[in-house]
């Protein structure tokens, strides 16, 4: 059925949430490691639910955003670090929001991919009887960051 989705746009509010608990280190991780912050979100929040995406559907998605971000998106957060020194908070502030309405494009692009896939879900007897592979290899968070060579256990937020 084309119009049941898996995934809906309440997602990312669940993801805004948890990026105000420690956001410095959502933008350490961004800034050294090239992790796309929407993309990690989404890990730790499916990590709270059945669905388990493999490594292979997390470089899906990461593709299906890499053109507008690489064209975009980091360019312009590139120019509105540059500016931030010479503009005054309204004007940054401005800024701000307009690299927040691009977060929300690559949030909807990603939505729009993840609903075409094929998600698995485990039951928690899954995660009982195979624990070490649910709970910390084949945690979503673990998939996503084993693209960028980090283990999730260096991210404890």
């Amino acid at each position: 059925m084309e119009d049941s989705q898996l995934f809906s746009q309440q997602i990312w509010q669940a993801c805004e949430q948890q990026y105000a608990s420690n956001p410095t280190a959502y933008i350490e991780l961004q800034d050294h490691y090239q992790v796309n912050v929407n993309l990690f979100l989404l890990a730790q929040e499916l990590d709270k639910s059945p669905q388990r995406l493999t490594v292979e559907q997390w470089q899906l998605l990461q593709e299906s955003i890499i053109h507008w971000e690489q064209t975009v998106l980091v360019p312009y957060r590139q120019l509105r670090r540059l500016a931030k020194a010479h503009l005054d908070t309204d004007e940054y502030q401005k800024m701000l929001d307009v690299e927040l309405m691009m977060e929300r494009k690559s949030q909807r692009i990603i939505l729009q991919q993840l609903n075409s896939m094929k998600v698995n879900c485990f039951s928690d007897t899954d995660s009982d009887s195979n624990n070490s592979n649910n709970s910390n290899n084949s945690n979503n968070s673990n998939n996503y960051l084993s693209l960028y060579g980090i283990d999730s256990s260096y991210f404890k937020p």
